[in-house]
């Protein structure tokens, strides 16, 4: 059977861009139409058929942001986030309210092609974070409101350091994505003159160690060749 493309909506207020998205992706196959401003998509949305939604965060009026959180409000809606606002506020904030993705700009057309489909496949499966909630290792694990602690089933708190809080919001807001140790080095330290993704391992072996100690069991896999996820065993 031949696999269905996605319906895509594109909101963004560069019009070249938009056109240029638009004329990519009818190009491929995708349904897809634009426009230029939150307040055009809310009432648009009425009358179009859509299942992933690419977002600009610069927009005129209401900004991107408020279009992620309350897609993800609406729930059934995929979000990837376009933008050339790539530091990581901006990244983490996208993250936390519902987006999918976070793309910089310039966009490689093909691999964002690509990534719609993955994200599809997903969305089709039950991956949004209402189903992923209710699968083993998710269900009962989150950040507290302040970030200094991971609360547990059962009631069980962990204290955290500000780089193992970081790490774990990431992890928890995309659980049963595969992050690889550059995307999560990217994410958490954009700012540094080189990379070191030796980084990512010394806060990850600190943060089960401490789990030990206090008997937690955290979630988090090591797949070799691909890279860290929050799954449904611990590891």
């Amino acid at each position: 059977m031949i696999e269905s493309l996605p319906r895509i909506a594109v909101v963004e207020d560069n019009e070249d861009l938009r056109e240029e998205l638009l004329f990519y992706l009818n190009h491929k196959g995708f349904p897809a139409w634009g426009t230029g401003s939150a307040e055009s998509f809310w009432k648009l949305l009425h009358r179009q058929d859509v299942d992933i939604v690419l977002v600009d965060l610069g927009l005129p009026g209401e900004d991107g942001f408020s279009i992620v959180q309350f897609l993800h409000e609406l729930q059934g809606y995929g979000s990837i986030v376009i933008t050339a606002r790539g530091d990581q506020q901006d990244r983490l904030r996208g993250l936390n309210l519902g987006a999918d993705l976070f793309l910089v700009k310039p966009i490689n057309f093909a691999q964002l092609a690509d990534a719609l489909v993955q994200l599809n496949r997903r969305l089709k499966h039950g991956a949004t974070t209402e189903s992923r909630a209710a699968e083993p290792g998710w269900q009962g694990w989150s950040l507290s409101p302040s970030g200094e602690r991971l609360l547990g089933p059962g009631g069980k708190a962990l204290p955290l350091s500000r780089q193992e809080s970081a790490l774990l919001s990431i992890l928890l807001t995309s659980t049963n994505q595969v992050f690889t140790r550059q995307a999560l080095h990217d994410l958490m330290f954009e700012h540094a003159a080189e990379p070191d993704l030796h980084r990512i391992d010394v806060i990850l072996s600190r943060l089960r160690q401490k789990a030990r100690r206090e008997d937690v069991l955290i979630p988090i896999r090591t797949i070799f060749g691909r890279g860290i996820v929050f799954a449904g065993s611990a590891g």
